[in-house]
């Protein structure tokens, strides 16, 4: 794979499952777009998220470390990002997006020359009021992908035409609530859903699953498969927009998600803090400067990888967690998950593993490090995964839970608009 770019791109989509996109064989073709980029590079046909959910899947993503070492025991930014690193190399740094758990709140700022969460911290007090009462009569949660564009492009056309660029964007619009803007919103069924009646939907199948109906169920699915066309479609207006300027063909392009949602398939919907497959198989292309035969490669890969690649392009020491992209990968490669219990400031301890052979799962108790397998049926993953838990509970070393720090009214909100919050 040709190592001739100037510039590195990474796109990441919030809560987008692999299986539902076309090139995954699903059954609706709900992303033409990452289709055709599955034919110009690499498609990572078995790639999984180093956790389920965005407090511990984007640091891992952005820091090649697994989540106990990405942050803190209060989820804020605990080792460097790649944003970091490229800074270091001379690349303008930029990160877009909005979503609360990943802000400059949690210090992830750190590293970016531009970091632009969609929050209004620091601004005049006026200004943030009157962007709330706005939000609040738009019913807004986040910023939809056409802002995203927008502030993104703004920024690399400000840059010098010589200077090299890290950009990273991450989209909001495949997370709950569904509710696919305009012509989306009837693009799998024929009636259209008010936002506010989605919203309570998605809220009511986050606390009482039992209590949605199969027309219900089918109604969650159809506005997320017209979110994630939606979002596919904007990914793409934005690959054009790089290519009229001349940059995409200079660029390192890697696409994925933080992690997937889940509709029932285990008794819950969104993505609590489990490691079954519907919410932390994720897709994975990388395209390379100038693209190249597509290829598809099966062997389990993680978003560990995303940030070993980088390092690599960039001539650095790879971390531990990750293996570079663009190598051949090994043919009995494991990957590793975890995640922390439901409470946050819970003792509970989850991890998995994936491999071609299989997976497997289990649950560690901080206070009394017992393990118990809850789905493992093969001996030597059971091994693996022992080993792995061990390592990771000798580098957790003395660190207790602690309560984090109180953070803005505004992120309150738009955390509980998003389902994280009773």
């Amino acid at each position: 794979m040709t190592t001739d770019w100037d510039n590195i791109v990474l796109l990441s989509a919030d809560a987008l499952r692999a299986d539902h996109l076309s090139c995954h064989g699903y059954h609706r073709e709900t992303s033409p777009v990452l289709d055709e980029l599955a034919e110009e590079g690499l498609h990572f046909t078995n790639a999984y998220s180093a956790s389920s959910h965005t407090r511990e899947a984007v640091p891992a993503l952005l820091t090649g470390e697994y989540p106990d070492t990405a942050v803190g025991s209060d989820y804020r930014l605990a080792t460097d990002t790649i944003a970091s690193t490229l800074s270091e190399e001379g690349f303008a740094t930029g990160g877009f997006h909005s979503n609360p758990f990943v802000s400059r709140a949690y210090g992830f700022d750190e590293g970016f020359d531009k970091f632009d969460d969609d929050l209004h911290l620091g601004q005049h007090k006026l200004i943030a009021l009157a962007q709330r009462a706005l939000d609040k009569l738009r019913n807004r949660h986040y910023a939809r992908a056409e802002e995203i564009n927008e502030r993104s492009l703004e920024w690399i056309d400000s840059l010098d035409d010589d200077q090299r660029f890290f950009i990273w964007n991450h989209y909001m619009d495949t997370h709950g609530p569904y509710e696919p803007p305009g012509e989306y919103a009837t693009l799998y069924r024929e009636d259209r859903v008010s936002d506010r009646e989605a919203a309570s939907l998605y809220q009511r199948a986050i606390k009482d699953p039992g209590s949605i109906t199969e027309n219900e169920h089918q109604l969650l699915i159809d506005l997320y498969d017209a979110e994630i066309r939606y979002n596919d479609e904007k990914i793409g207006e934005f690959l054009d927009e790089l290519q009229e300027r001349g940059l995409l063909e200079e660029s390192l392009l890697v696409v994925t998600a933080d992690h997937g949602d889940a509709f029932g398939e285990h008794g819950y919907y969104e993505h609590p803090r489990y490691l079954h497959d519907e919410i932390t198989h994720v897709p994975l292309f990388v395209r390379p400067a100038g693209g190249a035969d597509g290829r598809e490669v099966s062997v389990p890969t993680s978003t560990l990888d995303v940030a070993a690649t980088i390092e690599r392009a960039v001539g650095r020491e790879v971390r531990s967690g990750g293996v570079p992209l663009t190598e051949a990968p090994s043919e009995d490669r494991t990957v590793f998950l975890q995640a922390r219990g439901e409470d946050e400031h819970s003792h509970l301890r989850r991890y998995s593993l994936r491999t071609n052979e299989g997976s497997c799962f289990c649950e560690r108790d901080r206070e009394t490090n017992a393990v118990e397998f809850v789905e493992c049926s093969d001996r030597s993953l059971r091994e693996r995964l022992e080993a792995h838990v061990d390592e990771r509970t000798r580098r957790e070393g003395g660190d207790g839970e602690k309560d984090g720090e109180e953070v803005d009214e505004e992120i309150e909100r738009r955390l509980s608009a998003l389902g994280y919050k009773e």
